[in-house]
């Protein structure tokens, strides 16, 4: 099994900052990237950030130059450092681990997702 632990999630005025970092246990092989999506209240899913096995980073337009996504060494843990926050940030952020299936195929694990809410 494999499991995904996600903290840092909180209430943040706009402007602040949070931390996410998301710890992945269990057994799993050929990780492909781990990465943060969010859904806001009546809208999709989307991603946030990525970064991949070999270390390089995607992020969506709307966060470049205020987050940052990283890992540890261990490649066990992934970090999104939140800054300059703004409303539109609001949303339940979850955790993602993409590993590797049959025939080149890519499976998903979710983390079961934490609220972050910036308001003043």
């Amino acid at each position: 099994q494999v499991q995904l632990e996600e903290s840092g999630g909180g209430l943040a005025q706009p402007g602040g900052s949070l931390r996410l970092s998301c710890a992945a246990s269990g057994r799993f092989s050929s990780m492909y990237a781990m990465g943060w999506y969010r859904q806001a209240q009546g809208k999709q899913r989307e991603l946030v950030a990525e970064i991949t096995r070999s270390g390089r980073t995607n992020y969506a337009d709307s966060v470049k130059g205020r987050f940052t996504i990283s890992r540890d060494h261990a490649e066990n843990t992934v970090h999104l450092q939140m800054n300059s926050l703004k409303p539109e940030d609001t949303a339940v952020y979850y955790c993602n681990l993409a590993v590797g299936g049959p025939g080149g195929s890519s499976y998903d694990h979710w983390g079961q997702g934490t609220q972050v809410t910036v308001s003043s």
